[in-house]
């Protein structure tokens, strides 16, 4: 049976998006155990944000001045960059949409998890595997306390 490519996309965008939703619940589950706040996207925009203007690594993501949106921007990149990597899945499984595996679904998401390690930590300033990444609140500090929100609290406006 052929697929027509919007079947295909549509394939993409479904696993894509709700992979990374996925993810997303289990960085929330792990903020509500243990304190620690899953990445601000906001930093992700800003990163994004710069790079028209030929800036693509950072000695510090967080010192770089905010660009507007940049939380909206992050997100849409987050989610985005889920979707990339189920086109990456079902180009090279075409019919796993159709009998899904474990096996290359893992080594998919294995790459989507090294991918940060090596490609964004390094260019937000932290380094390679994020040596350099400021201390998360410890658990009970009032910097670690629940906001409601899957976002961690941003003080910057353009970043919403």
């Amino acid at each position: 049976m052929t697929t027509t490519w919007r079947t295909r996309v549509s394939r993409a965008v479904l696993v894509g998006a709700g992979a990374t939703a996925v993810m997303d619940l289990g960085a929330e589950a792990i903020r509500r155990v243990t304190g620690v706040a899953p990445l601000d996207y906001a930093l992700v925009g800003r990163w994004l944000g710069h790079m028209p203007h030929g800036r693509f690594t950072h000695d510090s993501i967080a010192a770089a001045p905010p660009v507007p949106h940049e939380r909206k921007l992050g997100l849409i990149a987050h989610y985005g960059i889920g979707i990339g990597f189920a086109s990456l899945l079902l180009t090279c499984q075409p019919r796993w949409a159709e009998r899904p595996t474990l096996g290359p679904a893992m080594t998919v998401g294995l790459g989507s998890s090294i991918a940060p390690f090596v490609l964004m930590q390094p260019a937000f300033g932290m380094g390679l595997a994020a040596p350099r990444r400021p201390t998360p609140p410890s658990p009970g500090s009032a910097a670690s306390a629940p906001t409601g929100s899957m976002e961690p609290a941003s003080t910057s406006p353009a970043s919403h």
